[in-house]
């Protein structure tokens, strides 16, 4: 397997401190949304819904709500670093 990391730069013009709020506002609802989804197909496949291919896209799925949730959040402590370094 192949280290794939890298480090990515983003620059987001913010015009005023409510349109900071609706950033940060709009990554944890983003971020909640796909808690939920790990947790409803955490639950389905844990309570063994569907068959034996189901429950391996269901995994399959909830791994990606993972990887997604881990990058919500990564870029949540990124704002949150930003602001601290900015204020």
């Amino acid at each position: 397997m192949t280290d794939d990391r890298r480090l990515l730069r983003l620059g987001v013009v913010v015009e005023s401190e409510q349109e900071l709020a609706a950033l940060r506002g709009a990554l944890l609802a983003a971020r909640a949304g796909e808690l939920a989804e790990m947790r409803r197909r955490g639950a389905r496949h844990g309570f063994g819904y569907g068959s034996d291919s189901a429950r391996e896209s269901m995994t399959a799925e909830a791994a990606q709500a993972q990887r997604r949730w881990t990058m919500l959040d990564r870029l949540l402590r990124e704002l949150d670093a930003a602001e601290d370094s900015s204020g």
